[in-house]
C-alpha cells in the first residue's frame, strides 16, 4: 500500500470526530423525573444566546504510524450565516502528506459539512440520537452523565458527557465512536471540551486517538482561541496569532 493511502486511512475518524455537534431538541422525548430529568431538560433547552458567527484562531496536529508521521498548522477560521465556514492557513509544520491529506482536509470537511448542513441532525446530542442514562456527581460542580447512541452512527458517541451542575452547560464530552468510520478503522477515542467564551457556549478544544490497520496509532487535536463571536471582539484577544 502507497504511503499517502496510508495516511489517508487516519482520515475517516477525524472527520466523523468534527462532526460531533451540539443540538437542542425540537420535541424533547418523555425524560425521567426528579434531580436527573430536571438536568436533562436543562441541558437540552435552547441556549439563550446561541452561536452564529466567530472569528477563531486554530491549531491543529496530528500522528500516525505510531508518531512517526506527524504535522502541525495553524489557521484563522471563519463562521457566518451568509457565507458559510472559511478558514486560512498561517502556517504549517512536520509531514507535507500530513498536513495535506489530514489536516487541510479536516478543515475542508468541516466547511463541506457546514454547507450542506445535512450532518447536523444526525449528530446532535438529542433524544432522537441519544439516551440520555444514569447521573453521578464528579469535582467541580460537574454532574457525569452516561449517554447511549440510539443508533450505531460514527457521528454518535457511546460515552459520558460532564455538564456544569449550576448552568447545566455541557464542559466535556467523552467517549467511542459508536460505529467505525472505516473497515481500516478500529477502536476511536473521543473527549471534546467546551466553554463559554463572551458568553456563548463553544467548543474550545478536542482531542482524538485510534488504531487503523497497517498504519497503527494515529491521534489528531485542535484548539481554537476565538477573538470574535457573534459579531462582537472577545475582549482581551488579540487580531493576529501570538
Amino acid at each position: 500500500m502507497r504511503q499517502p493511502l496510508r495516511v489517508r486511512l487516519g482520515l475517516a475518524f477525524i472527520v466523523a470526530t468534527l462532526a460531533i455537534q451540539l443540538g437542542s431538541a425540537e420535541a424533547p422525548a418523555q425524560q425521567p423525573a426528579g434531580a436527573h430529568g430536571e438536568l436533562i431538560d436543562r441541558f437540552l433547552a435552547p441556549d439563550e444566546t446561541p452561536l452564529v458567527s466567530y472569528r477563531a484562531f486554530r491549531r491543529l496536529t496530528a500522528s500516525t504510524r505510531g508518531g512517526r508521521m506527524s504535522a502541525a498548522i495553524e489557521a484563522w477560521t471563519t463562521l457566518d450565516p451568509i457565507h458559510g465556514f472559511s478558514f486560512e492557513v498561517t502556517s504549517m509544520e512536520g509531514s507535507g502528506l500530513i498536513q495535506r491529506k489530514v489536516l487541510i482536509a479536516a478543515l475542508e470537511a468541516e466547511q463541506a459539512a457546514v454547507q450542506s448542513g445535512s450532518n447536523k441532525a444526525q449528530s446532535a446530542l438529542t433524544p432522537a440520537n441519544y439516551e440520555f442514562l444514569g447521573t453521578a456527581p464528579e469535582r467541580g460542580r460537574l454532574v457525569r452523565m452516561d449517554v447511549k447512541p440510539r443508533r450505531k452512527h460514527v457521528m454518535l458517541i457511546d460515552g459520558a458527557l460532564f455538564i456544569e451542575e449550576d448552568s447545566a452547560d455541557l464542559v466535556r464530552i467523552e467517549g467511542e465512536l459508536s460505529k467505525r468510520p472505516s473497515f481500516w478503522t478500529r477502536k476511536v477515542r473521543v473527549i471534546r471540551e467546551y466553554n463559554r467564551v463572551a458568553g456563548v457556549h463553544v467548543p474550545v478544544g478536542m482531542r482524538s486517538t485510534a488504531d487503523v490497520l497497517i498504519v497503527g496509532s494515529s491521534s489528531f487535536t485542535m484548539t481554537y482561541r476565538y477573538v470574535e463571536i457573534n459579531g462582537k471582539p472577545v475582549p482581551g484577544e488579540a487580531q493576529h496569532p501570538q
